[in-house]
């Protein structure tokens, strides 16, 4: 696999949009970042210091707060740097400089460096001597230790570079497994989607092995746990007889029985179902969040859905994603890419996906209203919270242009459905858009052939292709008989072959067949 690095420089390049926030878009920073732990916080906060200047302030008092419980101290210098880039531009005058606002503490940056520089050359010389001495296991956890460690202090590359050098040394499929979550954490912390789903199928894989060899366990102890009952007794007397001196019969039963009891002890004690149910919620939740990065939205709306509930994420919530994430990007990804149906189905009607929407009272409101072809106010929440909520988060952002214009789409779609003729005035009052606004979309997508329709610019009427039902049904009935023609002739002319020619000619039929029709 090739180094996982986010391409930074591309991304301080890129321009990203100020939004203000005003009575009409409301945002409170404080209850937005509470759920959050670890660096997610600060990238979140990094985000909104660029994207929203008149919070900035807050957002690096915040930052700062968060970062010393960190161990990563060169996030300091990025958290500075991204308010500064906002003090330089025009939305950023007249906000306080960095000194007034917060201040390092160098003596805790020295002595978290310190401690850094000692536990690395720890762990260094751990994996060295492991190395030396040939000990697997004791080679794995020091790579998967060094892999933490570097992790934490921000070193990306050598985190990965660890953890996939510790495959080389797992002797089992829980090992395997470890890895893989601990690439995939990585991956989602960077931002890197592309690489996701073949760390997933690698867990997915390990997963089965792990409930293939718990069950096998589980089957084979019942009988081996029969036939330890059995051998004692019918041994009895040649044990105690033959081998009393050296062991008894009791203790040869003992060992029998205990070896299989212990069999039986590590079976139970391998993955529960609810283990695995938990690993493969976590599996399912990076997948979906791949497909969202890459820009396969109706995968990724089918993969939200069919996630178990928050606590199966486990660890993960707060440190890679609040449950309120999860309700936005699915509900998004779905009412922008699947039918109506479907959504009703797997999203209005699903009780674990609703513990999601709880967390975002208005996401509710915007499924509610979808589903009620009230598109003016879908269109109104829409607009409302991306000012902030979506454009602010760091995998949702980038994809909410494109969102946003396919669930405008599917709401000029739906609401024009039902009719044969509608006055483009009366669409345009019913979605909250100018004239001009609708007819536009419209148009791009009669074009696209999304609306079946055209469009009198004059009057300003939307009106649907008819199709006479009853042509259709003629001409597929001519086609099927014709079709049914065909094959008659073909079966005659076998039959008859088989009469005049009983003797098996090897022939080329299907050339005879096109000479005689």
């Amino acid at each position: 696999m090739a180094t996982m690095e986010v391409d930074v420089e591309q991304q301080q390049q890129r321009r990203r949009p100020i939004f203000t926030i005003d009575d009409d878009h409301s945002f409170d920073l404080d209850a937005y970042i509470a759920p959050y732990t670890g660096r997610t916080v600060i990238d979140r906060l990094i985000a909104i210091i660029i994207q929203c200047p008149s919070i900035a302030p807050h957002a690096l008092s915040l930052a700062f707060q968060r970062l010393y419980r960190l161990r990563d101290p060169s996030l300091f210098n990025a958290v500075i740097s991204a308010y500064e880039s906002v003090l330089g531009t025009q939305e950023g005058k007249g906000l306080p400089p960095v000194a007034d606002v917060v201040s390092v503490d160098m003596e805790w940056v020295e002595d978290v460096t310190k401690r850094n520089i000692a536990e690395r050359t720890r762990l260094e010389v751990e994996l060295k001597t492991y190395t030396n001495n040939m000990i697997k296991e004791s080679i794995r956890m020091a790579h998967r230790d060094l892999g933490d460690f570097f992790r934490s202090t921000g070193e990306f590359g050598l985190a990965l570079k660890h953890y996939t050098k510790s495959r080389e040394f797992c002797s089992t499929s829980q090992h395997v497994l470890d890895m893989c979550m601990s690439v995939l954490e990585l991956a989602v912390e960077q931002r890197n989607y592309a690489h996701i789903p073949s760390y997933v199928y690698k867990a997915e894989g390990a997963l089965e092995s792990l409930t293939i060899g718990s069950a096998v366990a589980g089957v084979a102890a019942p009988s081996s746990a029969g036939t330890s009952q059995v051998v004692p007794q019918s041994s009895a007397m040649a044990i105690g007889t033959g081998f009393s001196s050296t062991t008894g019969g009791g203790g040869i039963g003992a060992s029998v029985t205990g070896s299989v009891g212990g069999g039986s002890g590590q079976a139970s004690q391998g993955r529960k179902p609810t283990d695995r149910d938990h690993m493969q919620t976590k599996l399912e939740f990076v997948l979906a969040l791949s497909h969202l990065g890459t820009g396969a939205y109706d995968k990724a709306a089918i993969a939200f859905l069919r996630l178990g509930p928050p606590e199966q994420l486990g660890d993960w919530i707060g440190k890679l994603v609040a449950p309120s994430d999860i309700a936005i990007y699915g509900t998004l990804c779905a009412l922008a890419s699947l039918p109506r149906s479907f959504v009703k189905a797997q999203l209005v009607d699903s009780p674990t996906f609703a513990t999601y929407i709880e967390q975002e009272p208005y996401v509710r409101e915007l499924v509610q209203s979808y589903m009620a072809s009230n598109f003016k106010t879908v269109l109104d929440i829409l607009s409302r919270h991306s000012q902030i909520r979506h454009n602010t988060d760091i995998h949702l952002s980038p994809h909410i242009p494109e969102l946003t214009k396919l669930i405008r789409h599917v709401s000029l779609v739906l609401y024009f459905a039902p009719f044969e003729t509608v006055r483009l005035e009366r669409m345009a009052e019913a979605l909250g858009w100018s004239v001009e606004e609708v007819e536009r979309e419209v148009v791009g997508l009669i074009q696209n052939g999304r609306i079946v329709g055209r469009v009198d610019s004059r009057g300003k009427i939307l009106v649907a292709k008819k199709t006479d039902h009853r042509a259709e049904l003629f001409a597929h009935a001519m086609k099927m008989a014709s079709e049914m023609e065909k094959t008659n002739r073909k079966l005659l002319l076998r039959m008859r072959l088989y009469v005049f020619f009983p003797v098996i000619v090897i022939c080329d039929v299907s050339s005879l067949i096109g000479l005689l029709e």
